[in-house]
């Protein structure tokens, strides 16, 4: 079955598009947490980190470059950001489908949460 994020990848479900290239799209999170939160998820379905495999780094860091690529392209590169990948349900994953989270656009504490 395919998850909510699938659905926004092939266009089944409306969203915010903000990024998009060949392995990953990139959208803004209908809950924010930040005035900027965009999540970039690829376009094959891998259901959480423990489920890459090394044939995936290249895939991983994709997701990182599409993520620091919108920073810059939005002007907050130089300011700051944040990203998070969740995994699991103790990680505050709810989407079975890896996404990394950018945050921006105000200071952000640390510990998370």
């Amino acid at each position: 079955m395919a998850t909510l994020f699938t659905k926004i990848i092939e266009r089944e479900i409306p969203a915010q598009i903000v990024y998009e290239d060949a392995h990953v799209v990139g959208f803004k999170d209908i809950n924010p947490q930040a005035p900027v939160h965009v999540l970039f998820v690829p376009r094959r379905e891998i259901a959480t980190l423990n489920d890459l495999g090394g044939e995936d780094a290249v895939l991983a860091g994709r997701l990182v470059l599409a993520a620091a690529a919108y920073a810059k392209q939005e002007g907050f590169a130089d300011s700051g950001y944040r990203t998070v990948f969740n995994c699991n349900r103790d990680g505050g994953q709810t989407v079975y489908h890896i996404h990394l989270h950018l945050l921006a656009g105000r200071p952000l504490s640390w510990p998370p949460g």
